[in-house]
């Protein structure tokens, strides 16, 4: 296939979906707006469990057409002798297979990696779990917030004398489909040089424990002596850097190198807090956070507006933000014009917003328009592409429970 026919970046590559949820499904909704054929097997009789989750319209679940945009549904019985014959023929096909079932499940289905590499020894397979496939937490059950607990995240977002807090975010469900996405890459392109496939372990929790960018490192170091935790809205080892309350809103803001500390004490009027000997280095403005927060907020409710203060601190180039509603942040102009809210428009729910794919491509800059399948609508488009099943086959197979079909 030539640039000049390809619909996108990974136009070309087949993928066999046994995802349900979220992360897992990231993986493939991403593969798929690249252009990946992705025939995602849906579990008879009633497929992904979010297909009845939150349902918005005429039996249509808003959850489930964004997770699954641009697949096509396979539906059947999987523990039957002839579903899972079916499944074994289209390994066989396919470039990718991404499972999150618990470990384990894949394999006493007869697809583990060890069965389907000798299939198909092209194959990568990528299994995304809550805790890994290995280890004494391996088969817990698990969702994303489980992964955040473990993680030792959750422990640091809240206020100092409160509990812990959960981001109502799929944070963790949507990074390690990104994750697990950018290691199918790599195993892709591994694959290009060597001609041969291999398996990928992607876990929340690993995900989640990642993102502690400073306070791993921090306690180790020390030995201990420092024990980072939640510190409410401000960073917990450099100032001022965090959020600030305005006169209607609060903002977000970030002035804790030297210089960026001295232009906004000059922004304030107050040039000499650069060399008090409470504010002149980060440990000493850590230390007195307080006076700082109190200083700073002072300083914004003494302006006209809080636009009135924003301007300043952008038009001084001190990294801020004003912290927007969900809907606000819809309606940004810049949000829009990125596509990073994207209008859809689905056959049941019609039109509707969406995030809208994050990541750019100079070859391919315009966005494919993807549909998510109705339960079992590609039953037969897939099994006579790929295994040469006529009509009258899969009519039979349907009648029979192996596959099925549905209307939403």
């Amino acid at each position: 296939m030539s640039a000049e026919t390809q619909r996108h970046v990974l136009d070309g590559y087949k993928v066999l979906d046994f995802t349900q949820f979220v992360a897992g499904p990231t993986v493939t909704l991403m593969m798929a707006e690249m252009g990946a054929e992705v025939i995602k097997i849906e579990a008879a009789p009633a497929g992904d469990p979010t297909r009845i989750w939150p349902v918005m319209k005429e039996g249509r679940s808003g959850y489930f057409v964004q997770h699954n945009r641009g697949k096509q549904s396979l539906c059947l019985d999987a523990k039957s002798a002839e579903g899972a014959a079916i499944l074994k023929e289209l390994v066989s096909k396919v470039d990718v297979i991404v499972e999150n079932f618990a470990p384990g499940v894949i394999a006493r289905l007869g697809l583990g990696y060890e069965a389907v590499s000798k299939i198909n020894p092209r194959v990568v397979m990528c299994s995304v779990s809550a805790f890994g496939q290995t280890g004494p937490l391996a088969h817990e059950p698990g969702f994303d917030w489980c992964g955040a607990a473990y993680g030792g995240i959750l422990y640091m977002i809240g206020m100092p004398d409160g509990q812990p807090i959960a981001p109502t975010t799929a944070i963790g469900d949507v990074s390690t489909g990104v994750h697990a996405l950018s290691a199918i890459a790599c195993a892709l392109l591994y694959r290009e040089r060597t001609g041969k496939g291999q398996y990928l372990d992607c876990a929340l929790l690993d995900t989640y424990f990642n993102y502690h960018e400073a306070s791993v490192q921090l306690q180790s170091l020390s030995g201990g002596g420092i024990r980072p935790k939640r510190t409410g809205s401000h960073a917990t080892y450099t100032a001022p850097a965090g959020i600030f309350r305005g006169r209607e809103k609060y903002f977000i803001i970030f002035a804790q190198m030297d210089h960026m500390w001295a232009k906004l004490c000059a922004l304030m009027g107050r040039p000499e807090l650069a060399a008090d000997p409470r504010f002149a280095d980060n440990t000493g403005r850590v230390k007195n956070l307080g006076d700082i927060v109190t200083i700073i907020e002072g300083w914004i409710r003494s302006m006209p507006s809080d636009d009135a203060a924003m301007a300043a601190l952008r038009e001084s180039r001190i990294p801020m933000a004003p912290i927007l509603s969900l809907e606000e942040a819809m309606a940004h102009p810049h949000l829009r014009q990125r596509g990073t809210v994207r209008r859809v428009r689905d056959r049941t729910l019609g039109e509707f917003d969406l995030p809208g794919f994050p990541l750019r491509f100079s070859a391919f800059p315009g966005t494919l328009e993807l549909q998510a399948p109705t339960l079992g609508e590609h039953n037969a488009a897939v099994l006579g592409r790929y295994l040469g099943y006529t009509p009258e086959r899969v009519g039979a197979l349907e009648a029979q429970g192996v596959l099925r079909r549905g209307s939403h």
